[in-house]
């Protein structure tokens, strides 16, 4: 399906990887200029070189920290600098640490909330001008967990309950100049997944790693763990015309696991 992306500037944050890096290949692959950024720089080089390979459009790489307001208005800023405007705005971010309410401190509260929602707000703010010149997009990564909690992520489903409060009121408040929704992955193959099973194998849940994403895709009808590429065709396609209608939504991208 062409999507009519090809020239769009795309912005992903978080993105030198995992979901957000499949967001930004995704939309690359269509055509679109991309940003991306991220705080390690050797694997923020490779996801540029990787990225300019799959495309014909532009890609800028970036070192920023989402939860730093001064790099997230800079992100925006080089940009538009470098490619003359910005069309969509991807918000992704790395997942908050595992535990559950006894066990976490105030302070993991707080990050949590800078990490999950402040960074969306920050980027959703700078973004704003130059997506309502051309009629843009917002489309933020969240989680299933919004809709059904997950034992030891308490942090993860009680925090982005903010994100999608916030979708859901921006689409009202930006629309018809911008289109908002979210997206709420189950699990897929990323260096976050990898790391849950690791704290489960350390904490006795899964004998194994390979326990553990088995366990991962029990419940998912389709019978498997996602490929991050799945969840960066969704993004490309709600950041499209032919997604025009769809606003405000909180789309599961999960095989089937959510069951209401």
């Amino acid at each position: 399906m062409e999507l009519g992306l090809a020239d769009d500037v795309a912005l992903t944050t978080a993105s030198s990887a995992g979901l957000g890096g499949a967001s930004a290949e995704s939309l690359a692959c269509e055509g679109a200029h991309v940003t991306i950024c991220g705080r390690d720089l050797d694997r923020l080089a490779a996801a540029e070189k990787a990225l300019k390979s799959v495309g014909p459009g532009d890609v800028l790489a970036l070192e920023a920290d989402v939860t730093d307001p001064d790099d997230v208005e800079r992100l925006v800023s080089e940009t538009v600098e470098r490619f003359g405007g910005l069309d969509h705005l991807v918000t992704s971010a790395g997942g908050p640490p595992p535990g559950s309410v006894l066990d976490l401190a105030d302070e993991d509260w707080y990050a949590a909330y800078d990490l999950l929602v402040m960074s969306v707000v920050r980027a959703v703010r700078a973004a704003y001008p130059h997506l309502a010149d051309g009629g843009g997009t917002v489309t933020c990564i969240a989680s299933r967990t919004v809709r059904e909690p997950s034992s030891g992520l308490v942090l993860s489903n009680a925090v982005r309950r903010g994100v999608v409060g916030l979708v859901k009121t921006i689409a009202r408040e930006f629309a018809p100049a911008v289109r908002t929704n979210a997206v709420l992955p189950g699990p897929f193959e990323t260096g976050r997944i990898e790391g849950l099973i690791d704290h489960r194998v350390e904490a006795g849940a899964y004998d194994s790693y390979e326990a553990g994403l088995e366990g991962f895709a029990d419940g998912v009808p389709v019978g498997r763990i996602g490929d991050p590429q799945e969840l960066g065709d969704t993004v490309a396609y709600l950041a499209s015309d032919r997604a025009s209608f769809v606003n405000g939504v909180a789309l599961p991208v999960d095989g089937g696991a959510i069951r209401s």
